[in-house]
């Protein structure tokens, strides 16, 4: 009876985030919804602009995660990113470089830039994703030399990482190659908080669609996702407070 009973709730919630999701993006459309700034978001997007403009070169470091493992979400953001990332870019004669740790992540890094370069009517470059090691450390110190000897001006890690992290910001730093990154990794997450110019914390690391697509559907579920949060937030410390009071 339990199990029903929870597993009604479960189905209730998830049909209420898509509902919500549905009319906010309808909303969205019509009038506008904001989004609360992410300023790891707002000055990759200035920085890209810089990109085009001084005909450097962007890094999209794609960490270790596979596509059969709990690591997939954040490799998928990742692809996703480079997709949208590599359409602003491409308009350059330098295309963006994708360095990854995982074979299966970087031909489909490969595919992407592929697909980029044909919607662009452009040549592909068969170097621009490259699979820089299997092991943290052999990924780390594959991915460095593409940071330094590239005419890179930013390096956007997103994906899993463990303290190797560590060794791409050091490059990032040594270079003046401005650094945007965030991880699942929870050791990662604290390496980046203290070495990234612009980190990104927990769950933005899955709203850079929202941020640079634009896009209504995104856009509203990020909303819906922020207000899920503060409503369970609310339920927590009233709960709290209920058990203090001896009413629970």
């Amino acid at each position: 009876m339990n199990d029903t009973i929870l597993g009604l709730l479960a189905f209730g919630l998830v049909l209420l985030t898509a509902l919500s999701s549905l009319v906010l993006a309808y909303l969205r459309r019509k009038s506008g919804i904001s989004l609360r700034i992410i300023p790891a978001y707002r000055n990759l997007r200035r920085a890209v602009g810089r990109v085009v403009e001084d005909g450097s070169r962007l890094h999209l470091s794609l960490g270790r995660g596979g596509l059969v493992t709990p690591q997939s979400a954040s490799s998928l953001a990742g692809l996703a990113l480079l997709r949208r990332l590599g359409n602003i870019t491409s308009i350059t004669d330098r295309p963006p470089i994708a360095t990854c740790g995982e074979s299966a992540v970087t031909l489909l890094a490969q595919s992407t830039l592929q697909r980029v370069a044909e919607e662009m009517h452009l040549a592909p470059d068969p170097s621009s994703a490259r699979l820089t090691g299997l092991t943290p450390f052999s990924y780390a110190a594959g991915a460095i030399p593409a940071i330094r000897d590239e005419n890179v001006s930013i390096t956007m890690m997103m994906g899993n990482f463990g303290v190797e992290a560590a060794l791409l910001l050091d490059a990032c730093d040594r270079a003046n190659v401005l650094s945007v990154a965030g991880s699942d990794h929870l050791t990662a997450q604290a390496v980046i908080y203290a070495g990234a110019g612009e980190p990104l914390i927990g769950e933005e690391v899955y709203a850079a669609g929202a941020y640079l697509e634009s896009s209504p559907l995104q856009a509203a579920s990020l909303v819906v996702q922020d207000g899920l949060r503060w409503l369970l937030i609310a339920i927590l410390v009233g709960g709290v407070l209920l058990k203090v009071a001896g009413l629970l």
